[in-house]
C-alpha cells in the first residue's frame, strides 16, 4: 500500500509540482531553522528561542534514535523504479522522517509561544504539508511521515510546557542546561569516536552523532549566558539585523570548515562543527555583541 502512494504521487509529478515539493521540504531542514532561530533568540524573546530549541532538538534525538534502531530502508533503496528527488537530504535510515519531526517540533512550538490558535493550527498544516513533500519526493514512506509528525507535535504542543516551567526558574534552567550540555556532549563524542574507527553503523548513528552535538553545543551556550552574560534582545531594527547577519556569518564559516577536514577525521570535524554551531548561537555570539555593544545585558541576570 506504501508503494502504490509513492507511486500514485510520483504520477503526479510535473515541474511546479516538483518545485513546491522541494521548496516545502526545504522548510524542514537545519538551514531554515537555524536562521529562524536567531531572530526568535536574538529579536524576539529568549524565553520562546530556548523552549523552541529543546521542543526541536527533544524530538530530533528521539527520531534519529529510533532511526538507529529500526534501520528501515528508503523507498527509492527498494524500489529504484520511484525515481527519488532531493536524494542529498536522505542521509539516514527512513523511519520515522527527520524532516517531518523537525517541522513538527519546531513551527507548532513557535505558534504556541506566540499565543495566538491560528497560528498552531497553520503551523500545524504547514508541518503535514512538509511532511508530504517527502512522500512526493519519495525519500519516505508514509508511515514515516505520520510516525515524524506524530514524535513532532508531542514535543512541540506537550513536552515543551515542561521546558517553559524550567525556563521560569533560573536555578532549574542552569540545572537542565548543564545536564543536556554534559550528556549530549559525551554522548556524541564517543559516537564520534566510534564512528572514526567504523565501529558503529554510520548510516545509523552519524545523524544522530550531529543533533546531540548540536544539542551539547547549544545548552552550553545557553549556560554561558546565564552564568556570566544574560543578554536581553535586540528590538532596534539595525542592531537586530547585525546580530542575525553575524550569527549566520558565523553558522555558515562553521559548516564550511566541512571542506577542509580530513576524510579520516570527518567524524570528529562533525562532532566540534557541530558543536561550536551551537554554542557559538546561543551563547559566543551573544558575548561577542554585548561586547561591542550590538546587544545589551540584563542587570537582573535573568
Amino acid at each position: 500500500m506504501q508503494y502504490a502512494i509513492l507511486s500514485f504521487f510520483r504520477n503526479l509529478e510535473t515541474p511546479l509540482v516538483n518545485t513546491l515539493a522541494n521548496t516545502l521540504s526545504m522548510l524542514g531542514e537545519e538551514g531554515v531553522m537555524i536562521f529562524i532561530m536567531l531572530i526568535v533568540y536574538y529579536v524576539w524573546d529568549k524565553r520562546a528561542g530556548f523552549c523552541v530549541l529543546s521542543s526541536l532538538i527533544g524530538a530530533q534525538v528521539m527520531t534519529n534514535t529510533i532511526k538507529a534502531i529500526v534501520r528501515f530502508p528508503r523507498p527509492f533503496t527498494l524500489h529504484p523504479d520511484l525515481l527519488a528527488d532531493r536524494v542529498e537530504t536522505a542521509t539516514g535510515y527512513s523511519f520515522p522522517s527527520g524532516h517531518t519531526t523537525g517541522a513538527a517540533a519546531f513551527y507548532p512550538a513557535l505558534a504556541r509561544e506566540s499565543g495566538r490558535r491560528w497560528a498552531i493550527v497553520v503551523a500545524i498544516v504547514l508541518s503535514i504539508l512538509i511532511g508530504l513533500s517527502r512522500n512526493m519526493l519519495r525519500v519516505h514512506w508514509p508511515l514515516d511521515v505520520i510516525v515524524g509528525l506524530f514524535i513532532g507535535l508531542v514535543f512541540s504542543l506537550a513536552l515543551s510546557r515542561i521546558v517553559d516551567r524550567v525556563y521560569e526558574d533560573r536555578d532549574r534552567r542552569i540545572a537542565f542546561s548543564r545536564l543536556v550540555a554534559a550528556g549530549a556532549t559525551a554522548v556524541a563524542l564517543v559516537l564520534a569516536v566510534l564512528l572514526s574507527l567504523d565501529t558503529a553503523d554510520r548510516t545509523a548513528f552519524s545523524d544522530l552523532m550531529k543533533v546531540l552535538s548540536l544539542a551539547g553545543g547549544a545548552y552550553a551556550g545557553c549556560l554561558l549566558d546565564i552564568r556570566h552574560i544574560s543578554f536581553k534582545v535586540q528590538r532596534q531594527p539595525l542592531k537586530a539585523m547585525a546580530c542575525i547577519a553575524i550569527g549566520m556569518a558565523g553558522t555558515l564559516a562553521i559548516m564550511a570548515a566541512k571542506a577542509i577536514i580530513p576524510e579520516p577525521a570527518y567524524f570528529i570535524g562533525a562532532f566540534v562543527r557541530y558543536l561550536l554551531i551551537g554554542i557559538w548561537a546561543t551563547g559566543l555570539l551573544p558575548l561577542l555583541a554585548t561586547r561591542i555593544r550590538l546587544m545589551e545585558t540584563d542587570s537582573s541576570g535573568t
